[in-house]
């Protein structure tokens, strides 16, 4: 838990996180970020798309203070899927609201995704909102349910280690949501800290969206619940089509393409973008095993 919260800690400081870019190829960076240009992440979607993979991107960004920026972001997210469009490859594209300003002018973010969104729409083209910290999931949730209004490709993300979770879930039947554990620091009053409580609640997300006949985004690198997932959707005659699995790029390779040869959607989460610190930080402390990565990156050196 020390290194969790350690790693927490680190992924919110905006000192660090300036001092951080120069840092990134030494401490293991460049295993888990698929470059910082959208050429690179294209190129390493195709690459994916080889093997069987189907991609998301997601141009990583925090801490934006200001309208220019926010619209920058938004920038960016329009030539990322007018980029995706033109190379071809399977792939569809994740973002954050705060990146769009959501903590600027809810008016603002909300603008900014109805551009983006009607670029999507020209590509056919799925969007995903992915979840942060617990102070913005209601913004995130009234933002989508206006989104949806007017278009059916994007969706969002639930954390399974939110106690609100199942209800959110419910609320959600007939939106494509990416169901993960979570990867904030959430206090005892809104979060379950134990493991075993959040992956038992992470199964009855899992199961109550997929038994709501909603599509659904199983974002785990955990053989086990892989392995229930499967033998579930199997008993309860769910199609293949209705559900895909999702691993962060870098992560588990070769399971990754054992799944997509058994005929299951799956699909590689690729972050790229200089501002890939807080992503890194947050992989680092999800599990201590991920460390390997920054230890053999400062060792190779």
């Amino acid at each position: 838990m020390i290194t969790r919260n350690f790693f927490l800690f680190l992924s919110q400081n905006k000192f660090i996180k300036n001092k951080a870019t120069k840092w990134g190829p030494k401490i293991g960076a460049k295993q888990v970020i698929a470059g910082t240009t959208i050429q690179e992440a294209m190129e390493k979607a195709a690459e994916l798309n080889k093997h069987g993979l189907v991609c998301t991107v997601d141009h990583l960004g925090e801490f934006v203070y200001n309208k220019d920026e926010a619209i920058d972001s938004a920038n960016y997210c329009v030539r990322t899927l007018d980029a995706i469009a033109e190379s071809g490859v399977n792939c569809n594209l994740s973002l954050k609201l705060t990146q769009l300003g959501l903590d600027i002018d809810r008016n603002l973010c909300r603008d900014n995704m109805l551009r983006i969104l009607e670029t999507a729409k020209k590509h056919n083209i799925f969007v995903r909102i992915d979840m942060e910290d617990y102070s913005h999931l209601d913004a995130t949730l009234d933002i989508l349910q206006e989104l949806r209004q007017s278009y059916d490709s994007v969706g969002t993300a639930i954390q399974a280690y939110l106690h609100r979770a199942e209800k959110d879930v419910q609320n959600l039947k007939g939106t494509n949501i990416r169901l993960i554990k979570g990867a904030y620091k959430e206090s005892p009053e809104v979060a379950y800290q134990d493991k075993k409580e959040i992956d038992g609640n992470y199964l009855k997300i899992i199961k109550t969206h997929l038994l709501n006949g909603s599509y659904a985004a199983i974002a785990t690198h955990d053989h086990n619940i892989i392995n229930e997932v499967k033998a579930f959707t199997k008993e309860n005659n769910i199609p293949k089509d209705q559900f895909e699995f999702q691993m962060l790029y870098g992560f588990r390779n070769e399971l990754q393409k054992e799944i997509a040869n058994e005929g299951y959607k799956m699909r590689v989460y690729i972050p790229f973008g200089e501002d890939w610190y807080g992503y890194f930080m947050r992989r680092l402390a999800e599990r201590p095993q991920n460390v390997t990565f920054a230890l053999r990156g400062l060792l190779s050196k």
